[in-house]
């Protein structure tokens, strides 16, 4: 089994869904890069694109159709202003034309080439996508990918399309093998990821990576709190974390996001307001991310508040948390994603909620129990307990949109995690009776029992009994 870099289940990514957005996205650009390495690319003559699946059923409300139109034109999510999207988006269906790759235009009608076969789901994977491009001589070349979670594309044959796989000298696969590593070597878990990641890069440059990845979290943050109105979609779900920011900071001033953190630590530091700035961080990021805002996925778009908050609350409100800390946390929590990418699934559409917002709170548990001087043992427990109380959650998406119960999800995910790492850190994990790897186990058996309705279909729980509204 090929090991998997902390950076690719912790990424800089684009809203709403690394599954239903970034994954399709992605697979647009891998079919005409395939098709320029053929030499077929100039003689492209009509493309047509099919979703199947949950990314048929819910793709409208996912923005699906819209992350393939760009990804077909050449755009990088990464780099795009998001505030451009629709009106290249108005532009592609009113011309009926798309630029490939930004050089070569050719005749793109939104409701003819692009096809949402919803009473169809292919047997490799719930989020499949089939490209067929029809070249000037007649010819049909086509091509079938699949969105795994987290940005994660694959095909039939090629488990995954990332290009950063590589045997590792300390391979963690399992919580097992964690522990046997750091025991050997007598070394902390994030000490032992720091060796591994330089199979892929220099521990510095690890340290670079982690800290773009941590001003990329503040900014959502920040932009999060200082953004009013409703949500786009047809719920009409209004934006909370701005009157929240404001309240909890009573009268507080500040000019910049450095200023904003300052007044924040400088505040009221009860209980109960401490659990409303984690809500509030929580609620700021995923209110972005149902904007087609800029997000660090960590391991998804859905479940994207949870890192960022439990990881604001340790920033903020936990003595000497350093930059080095903020490293080490997203570390460990990129590690237990990893575990969960190869042993179960990290996709809601394959496991339901319990997919997303169950592996990133075991995630940010595992990582604050290991920045507050747990042991590897108490580490593993943590990111245990904290996926025990996720199992069987449902992803059950109003109106296909990654609003209800989606936002509000994330800030629980960020509770549950804070209480697992203090449970784990007053614990013997010896006496332990359910380990790390028992819990994935679990978990996998239980996402393979999930009727389908219950992952990310829209087409059961609170997606159909609690708003009288259809996909937008």
């Amino acid at each position: 089994m090929e090991s998997i870099s902390i950076f690719e289940m912790i990424k800089i990514g684009i809203g709403p869904s690394s599954s239903h957005t970034m994954g399709p996205w992605i697979a647009s650009g891998l079919f005409l890069q395939s098709l320029n390495n053929q030499n077929y690319f100039s003689e492209i003559q009509e493309i047509y694109v099919y979703c199947y699946g949950s990314l048929a059923k819910t793709g409208h409300g996912h923005g699906t159709d819209q992350a393939i139109l760009l990804g077909l034109s050449g755009e990088n999510y990464q780099t795009i202003d998001p505030a451009t999207i629709p009106q290249k988006i108005k532009k592609i269906k009113s011309s009926n034309k798309i630029l490939l790759q930004a050089n070569r235009e050719i005749t793109f009608y939104y409701d003819r080439h692009l096809v949402f076969e919803k009473d169809i789901t292919l047997p490799y994977h719930a989020n499949g996508m089939s490209f067929k491009a029809l070249l000037k001589d007649g010819t049909v070349i086509e091509e079938k990918y699949y969105s795994l979670g987290g940005g994660f594309v694959a095909t039939e044959d090629s488990n995954t399309l990332t290009n950063s796989c590589v045997l590792t000298p300390y391979p963690c696969h399992c919580g097992a093998h964690i522990l046997k590593h750091c025991e050997k070597l007598g070394i902390s878990i994030s000490d032992l990821i720091y060796l591994n990641e330089e199979s892929w890069r220099t521990k510095v440059e690890t340290q670079t990576q982690a800290k773009l990845i941590w001003k990329e979290i503040q900014a959502c943050v920040y932009r999060g709190v200082h953004q009013t109105g409703v949500l786009p979609g047809g719920l009409n779900v209004k934006r909370r974390a701005f009157d929240l920011n404001k309240k909890l900071l009573q009268g507080k001033t500040y000019s910049n996001q450095e200023e904003w953190l300052n007044a924040i630590k400088s505040g009221d530091t009860s209980f109960n307001t401490i659990n409303k700035w984690v809500s509030c961080f929580a609620l700021a990021v995923n209110e972005e991310n149902a904007s087609f805002g800029r997000v660090v996925t960590a391991p998804t778009n859905g479940a994207a508040g949870v890192i960022p908050a439990v990881l604001l609350y340790a920033f903020c409100f936990t003595p000497d948390f350093s930059e080095e800390h903020v490293t080490r946390f997203l570390l460990t929590a990129g590690l237990i994603a990893t575990i969960f990418k190869k042993n179960a699934t990290i996709s809601a559409a394959m496991g339901g909620c319990q997919a997303e917002i169950g592996v990133s709170s075991s995630m940010a548990a595992a990582a604050l129990t290991e920045c507050l001087g747990g042991s590897p043992g108490q580490v593993l427990m943590a990111a245990e307990i904290a996926m025990e109380h996720h199992l069987g959650l449902t992803c059950d998406p109003v109106a296909g949109l990654v609003q209800i119960p989606c936002i509000e999800r994330n800030s629980m995910g960020a509770i549950k995690a804070i209480t697992a790492s203090n449970i784990a850190l007053e614990s013997d994990p010896l006496s332990a009776k359910i380990s790390l790897d028992d819990v994935v186990h679990t978990m996998w058996e239980t996402a393979k029992d999930m009727h389908s309705r219950y992952k990310e279909t829209s087409e059961g729980g609170l997606a159909i009994i609690s708003v009288n509204i259809t996909e937008c």
